[in-house]
């Protein structure tokens, strides 16, 4: 089992080469992944469904011991990613189909991976835990209200339709693993540990399946789709951050709230897209090369923080053992 875990965390390690490597391959032979477009939601569930069995109710303790900090997060979330995709349309004067590809990931909560990678920049990871969760159990209702408000200028939503889309593939399975995972407790555990490589494996193939079934949309506007992408991943980490400071978060928190708000659920993008605009395929592409990008940007940020954390630490003990050298000095002095 040790191997298999070694295995399953080199995996998640490696989950952006991955990503790269099998949209690549989508480009290249995309019939081999446009099958998997029909089991997209299905997939999408498992992944939720995963990420409730990781959670425990006691994850939520942090919402009622930090609530200042939650509440930025969380607003942070619904207000600065939506309202950074719909001037990023507006500015780049996007095409309908593209634009509401754009509007709907920047509509979606946070992402599980924000998780992963604010532990590895050495920030709140139980605030970011908190804030995916909280946003996540919101998305049923924000997801559709905010979208339909930015959205409707380009087509007519039926937000009815898709907050029972987001309580099928998201809220659901959340709470039936949250359940799960608090009903049997340790006699899952075996369980709960292979949960994360399936949600890689799962991403892996909602993104090759979009790029297959979309490539010829690609071809044609997939640089200005990507520019799109980075701009807004991009901002969003900033501007999180700085909304972060601004309140006076300390700067953890600060880490945290940032990756919380550049890294969306772009996995529960591509599936709105693909089943309530099966019409316009290229619309779930925005969702599909988020994926992909944040799971490059997040890394690349967490390792410049982990690394600036690292310095500051060695900074602070090398000013420590100087301080203890000096007293002992000035002890040993007649």
């Amino acid at each position: 089992m040790s191997a298999f875990l070694r295995f399953s965390q080199w995996i998640q390690k490696t989950f952006a080469v991955w990503v790269m490597l099998f949209a690549a391959i989508a480009m290249w032979m995309p019939e081999a992944f446009i099958w998997l477009k029909a089991y997209i939601a299905i997939m999408l569930g498992i992944i939720m469904f995963g990420m409730g069995m990781t959670m425990t109710f006691a994850d939520f303790k942090s919402v009622l011991n930090r609530p200042k900090a939650v509440f930025i997060g969380v607003v942070a979330q619904f207000v600065v990613m939506p309202g950074l995709a719909y001037a990023l349309c507006k500015l780049f004067q996007l095409p309908a189909e593209i634009a509401i590809g754009v509007i709907l990931v920047g509509c979606c909560p946070g992402g599980t991976a924000s998780n992963v990678i604010t532990y590895m920049a050495k920030g709140n990871t139980a605030l970011s835990v908190a804030c995916t969760s909280v946003s996540t159990l919101l998305a049923p209702l924000l997801t559709p209200f905010i979208f339909y408000i930015l959205a409707s200028h380009w087509i007519e939503i039926d937000a009815g339709s898709m907050f029972v889309s987001i309580l099928q593939v998201v809220l659901i399975p959340i709470v039936l693993g949250l359940f799960i995972r608090t009903l049997f407790k340790h006699k899952i555990e075996r369980y709960v540990q292979v949960m994360p490589l399936l949600s890689v494996v799962a991403i892996v193939a909602i993104v090759a399946a979009i790029i297959g079934a979309s490539k010829a949309a690609i071809l044609e506007s997939g640089l200005l789709i990507l520019a799109v992408v980075v701009l807004h991943n991009g901002l969003g980490y900033l501007l999180g951050f700085w909304a972060s400071r601004i309140f006076k978060l300390d700067y953890p928190d600060c880490k945290a709230v940032a990756i919380e708000v550049g890294m969306q659920n772009s996995g529960l993008g591509v599936a709105l897209a693909a089943v309530h605009f099966t019409a316009s395929p290229v619309t779930a592409v925005p969702s599909a090369i988020f994926s992909l990008w944040h799971n490059i940007s997040g890394p690349a940020l967490a390792s410049y923080w982990a690394g600036k954390a690292d310095k500051l630490a060695r900074a602070e003990q090398l000013i420590q053992n100087k301080k203890v050298e000096s007293d002992q000095v000035n002890i040993s002095e007649p």
